[in-house]
């Protein structure tokens, strides 16, 4: 075989392979896309005390087993944001989504959107990353360099 011969064959090659990536990508892209609007639609507000976070596996956390069952096979070994919180009188134990997790403070109530025993948002309660910190107080001093100027 000669190099042009090879040439078109990998070229082939990587054209099936980008061929099947993006249909499989568009396949998952529906499917999150369905899943969202049944979060959305099952979703409710909810005021609660968060005990306990932490990231650990979702055999270990504490879950009903139905949850554990029906969890496809990579998340069994993934490590999941697990919270554990007091919801009116009776303390559940929630998963939550990654950037909602980094922002539940402990030991405090908190305002967040539940759907089953997913937490998806924060409507009041959080505690601010250290860039949004840093950004409101830059603000806060232009602001305040302003109001001295003009004085």
């Amino acid at each position: 075989m000669d190099l042009l011969n090879i040439i078109v064959i990998i070229c082939i090659i990587l054209a099936v392979i980008l061929a099947v990536l993006y249909f499989a990508g568009r396949k998952l892209q529906t499917r999150q896309m369905e899943s969202q609007k049944l979060i959305e639609a099952t979703s409710q507000t909810v005021s609660m005390l968060i005990i306990d976070k932490k990231k650990m596996r979702l055999k270990d956390a504490g879950l009903p087993k139905v949850v554990y069952e029906n969890s496809p096979k990579y998340m069994k070994w993934m490590k999941l944001p697990i919270v554990k919180a007091k919801v009116g009188p009776k303390i559940m134990t929630l998963m939550a989504d990654g950037n909602v997790y980094k922002q539940l403070p402990l030991k405090s109530e908190c305002r967040v959107v539940l759907s089953g025993i997913y937490i998806t948002k924060i409507l009041k309660g959080a505690v601010l990353d250290e860039k949004e910190i840093k950004k409101r107080t830059k603000a806060n001093q232009k602001a305040a360099k302003k109001a001295a100027k003009a004085k």
